[in-house]
């Protein structure tokens, strides 16, 4: 990327500081060197946790006088953000193709992670080459698959879900769910897979939202440090039985999704519990505790 850069006279400057689940910190120092050289666009290339700072630095950089708290919640930016490009490097957040970006603050003393929430953040362009990916470690790959199968099935049964975004979670579902294994063991065609599904399962959640096992995996990761998507592959299974008596019969199709057989010969007891069970067999095969 440098050298390309180089060829066509455009000046780049790195910036790195950037830990896993960012905080506020971060995002100020990539606001303060902004400024400083005078940037004119944003390149971020990374997992989650870089691609949501860059898109804060970005809001920093069209609301300088307004804080990070003061975006958190919804629609606290309105301001276009400059020229944001979103490389990801796993699979995933999805954040390349979402309105949220998640930021773990310090409230009273204690770590608070909290959603900014605007269709601004959005990125201009998302570059999705599963050739970035083939370097992750076999544990994060399977964290963040996790993760994006969790943005797939509380996006599917959630309130606001509707046919367009259910096309979407479905896909993303089964994408994800015969595609993981695979990717875990660094196999090509499981890569792809999953580099598409995450991005599917964000453009499905960004619009409808999510429930109670993000809710639930933020204060966890926040409190204990665990890694997001393993904070969601663990509540995963239970929050779906605590969700599974007000889901109707969308469980049947998730079971599908995820490969299930003989599904349409099974009681609505008995394909909600194959789904629970898909989830939980998944995890245990990619090594989530």
């Amino acid at each position: 990327l440098l050298d390309g850069c180089k060829k066509e006279n455009i000046s780049v400057t790195i910036f790195s500081e950037i830990a896993p689940d960012p905080q506020i910190e971060s995002v100020e120092q990539g606001f303060r060197l902004y400024q400083q050289i005078q940037a004119q666009a944003i390149l971020a290339i990374g997992g989650g946790s870089v691609l949501d700072a860059a898109k804060l630095i970005g809001a920093r950089v069209c609301c300088p006088k307004k804080t990070v708290p003061a975006m958190r919640g919804l629609l606290k930016v309105r301001r276009k953000l400059p020229p944001l490009f979103a490389v990801p490097t796993t699979a995933g957040t999805g954040s390349e193709a979402t309105a949220a970006a998640v930021i773990t603050d310090c409230i009273d003393g204690k770590p608070y992670k909290y959603a900014v929430n605007d269709l601004c953040l959005i990125p201009d362009t998302a570059v999705l080459d599963p050739r970035l990916t083939i370097s992750l470690p076999s544990s994060m790959t399977a964290d963040t698959g996790m993760d994006a199968l969790t943005h797939a099935i509380e996006g599917y049964i959630t309130k606001g879900a509707w046919e367009m975004t259910d096309m979407f979670h479905l896909e993303a579902i089964r994408l994800i769910s015969s595609n993981l294994r695979d990717a875990v063991h660094n196999d090509p065609d499981g890569r792809k897979g999953m580099a598409l599904g995450q991005y599917i399962a964000g453009m499905g959640f960004s619009n409808v939202g999510l429930g109670i096992v993000h809710s639930m995996a933020h204060g966890l990761s926040a409190l204990y440090d665990t890694p997001h998507g393993v904070a969601c592959a663990i509540i995963l299974p239970t929050g779906m039985e605590y969700n599974k008596e007000y889901s109707g019969e969308k469980y049947k199709a998730l079971a599908k999704a995820m490969g299930v057989e003989g599904v349409d010969n099974m009681t609505q007891e008995e394909y909600r519990q194959a789904a629970i069970d898909a989830v939980k067999q998944l995890s245990a095969d990619v090594g989530i505790p």
